[in-house]
């Protein structure tokens, strides 16, 4: 594997300040109120989830906003615009009589932090995504701080640029908050008109009444995917000082994965039927294969899938829904069950998964299931059950292509989301950026170090580890 010359490489933070709303839009549409989060924001649990773009060194015959202090002077004043817009992200949580959060909307800004690394872009190296992008080039948030959202923007060596965001799960998932990204990238390009504006209806995921609610069925299907954090035991991740095995570490590496690699395990999974499975639930149960191998006999392996329900909720407005309208879905299966399957047989597994909750049913009734048992916290029981178990979510939609403030289109973009959870977190993402890598998957993971130690060896044709020579290869 090609080894990045900068192992290690510093940061250094030349100012700290807050971006808020422009306050011309301030004046007219962003008097202090509260928004109430939904039911199904109630069950994320309180998690920071990062992201990263990265830029080369803007040519000065290609645009005019061609170095640092140009490049972060026009992030500022159109995150000023956005935000105007996008208002819940300046905001701040809070917890109400009840002790569930709650968002105040007040213009209390953002935290805008602007950084130098003594690294060039072609040294870093993202597949070590723990010592290479964790509180260097995304910023922390502090969870006692009720700010929403924290960005940074990194000078490189190279003149290039990496703009690191960092927000709280609970009032945004990926959908929301790559619709906030594109918006404050129009706004920063000729000011031009939003594609897709937020709504803040919380009405769009009201509980139903009680003579239209069909429960017991439903409630028993809810019962098995969610439960009363109250009923376990807190037992926060330990540190790498105290873990004596050191295959029981949870670490982050960043992988690509081949166009035609991806086709071949949808190729397989699809071996035996007129209807073809998706590509994402081919890959989810190919990882379901390699993680089964370090477990041990009569142990259980855990898979989840993440999905997004907009669609499925009969109107229209869902398509700009401001907040987190997803649904996590998983089942058991034995370590020798999974072993003795092929990837077609557990294809149909996955699909089966998503079948069962992408419908309009099972998020109307995820909405009343939350309802009556408020204010008990709840959450989904792979973020809180102990054993082998991964979550895959989707983030196809990634809209990497679309992050562009005017001085080029974004060289790599990944989420980074290390998520405290007990089980892994597994992200694919689309890998085009200005690479014309159009087809290719970039996948951020979150597991344990054994199961690193499977992708690496028995998974190495398809999780390839992103290095410089691909990234800065000629397209393709």
């Amino acid at each position: 594997m090609e080894v990045n010359r900068a192992e290690k490489y510093n940061v250094k933070i030349c100012r700290k300040e807050i971006t808020a709303a422009a306050a011309e839009a301030e004046a007219k549409s962003l008097k202090e109120r509260f928004l109430s989060l939904s039911n199904i924001d109630l069950l994320i649990p309180h998690v920071n989830v990062g992201v990263f773009f990265c830029y080369r060194k803007p040519s000065p015959l290609l645009s005019p906003v061609n170095n640092f202090s140009s490049m972060v002077a026009k992030l500022k004043s159109s995150l000023a615009n956005a935000l105007a817009v996008f208002y819940p992200f300046a905001g701040e949580v809070v917890l109400n009589a009840a002790g569930e959060p709650e968002l105040l909307c007040n213009n209390r800004g953002v935290e805008f932090i602007e950084a130098y690394a003594d690294v060039g872009l072609d040294q870093l190296d993202f597949y070590d995504a723990d010592g290479t992008v964790v509180r260097k080039l995304v910023p922390k948030k502090k969870k006692a701080d009720g700010g929403v959202l924290t960005l940074q923007a990194t000078e490189m060596k190279c003149g290039g640029m990496i703009l690191g965001c960092s927000f709280d799960h609970r009032i945004s998932d990926a959908y929301t908050f790559n619709m906030f990204v594109i918006a404050w990238a129009e706004m920063a390009v000729d000011a031009k008109e939003l594609s897709i504006g937020p709504i803040f209806d919380r009405s769009l995921l009201s509980p139903r009444q009680a003579n239209e609610v069909v429960s017991f069925e439903q409630d028993l299907k809810l019962d098995q995917l969610y439960a009363h954090v109250s009923s376990y035991s807190p037992q926060p991740p330990l540190s790498p000082s105290v873990i004596q095995n050191p295959d029981q570490l949870t670490i982050s590496r960043i992988y690509y994965i081949e166009a035609k690699e991806i086709n071949r395990l949808q190729s397989i999974a699809s071996s035996n039927r007129l209807r073809r499975r998706t590509k994402l639930e081919s890959f989810t149960a190919y990882l379901w294969k390699l993680i089964a191998r370090v477990g041990k006999s009569g142990q259980v392996c855990r898979m989840g899938v993440v999905v997004d329900g907009r669609r499925r909720l009969g109107s229209s407005k869902m398509n700009a829904y401001f907040g987190n309208v997803i649904s996590v879905s998983h089942s058991l299966l034995g370590v020798e069950e999974v072993e003795g399957m092929g990837i077609e047989e557990l294809a149909d597994v996955v699909h089966q998964l998503v079948v069962e909750v992408d419908r309009e049913e099972h998020f109307r009734g995820l909405v009343d299931w939350v309802e009556e048992r408020r204010p008990e916290v709840c959450m989904s029981k792979i973020y809180i059950e102990e054993g082998l178990s991964v979550l895959v979510s989707s983030g196809r939609r990634f809209p990497i292509a679309d992050v562009d403030f005017g001085w080029g289109k974004t060289m790599l973009g990944s989420y980074y989301f290390p998520w405290e959870g007990k089980g892994g977190y597994v992200m694919p993402m689309p890998m085009s950026g200005d690479k014309g890598k159009d087809g290719d998957w970039l996948v951020y993971v979150y597991l344990l170090a054994e199961i690193i130690e499977v992708l690496e060896t028995i998974g190495a044709d398809v999780f390839r580890p992103i290095t410089s020579n691909y990234l800065f290869s000629s397209q393709k």
